[in-house]
């Protein structure tokens, strides 16, 4: 997975931060719906592989499984919980208000897991690299 960003400053010899601009969910032109609330620059640190400066625009690459990894953890996981917690009850032969009850205590469940899980891991976050001066 690759995406445009601009060098912000060098951390260390080969390391760089480097600022990504988020699209949007309406394409960039947030004058067509309004709805941006969220910070749309991201800093994220890079191996610095072509020894870019500060200001230069570049092209970053992180592995496109660590990337869907990610995803996976985050959005299909609780998802998963939640439909466990309904069939759980559901096959215990409760009520339908107790069985959407035991989905949203799954998914808050699943949740506390995935923070649980992922504290200790910061370190091995997705890896980026810089691999193309751009301009």
């Amino acid at each position: 997975m690759t995406q445009e960003g601009i060098v912000t400053r060098l951390l260390a010899r080969d390391m760089a931060e480097v600022a990504v601009t988020r699209m949007t969910a309406c394409g960039g032109n947030c004058g067509s719906c309004e709805s941006c609330m969220l910070q749309s620059e991201v800093k994220a640190t890079a191996h610095n592989l072509v020894s870019a400066q500060p200001g230069q625009r570049v092209l970053i690459e992180s592995r496109t499984s660590a990337v869907f990894g990610a995803i996976f953890l985050v959005y299909v996981m609780p998802l998963v919980f939640f439909l466990l917690g309904y069939a759980a009850a559901w096959t215990l032969g409760a009520s339908e208000g107790i069985c959407i009850l035991c989905s949203f205590l799954g998914l808050a469940l699943g949740a506390l897991l995935l923070v649980l899980t992922q504290r200790g891991k910061k370190k091995n976050s997705i890896r980026y690299d810089i691999i193309k001066l751009l301009e």
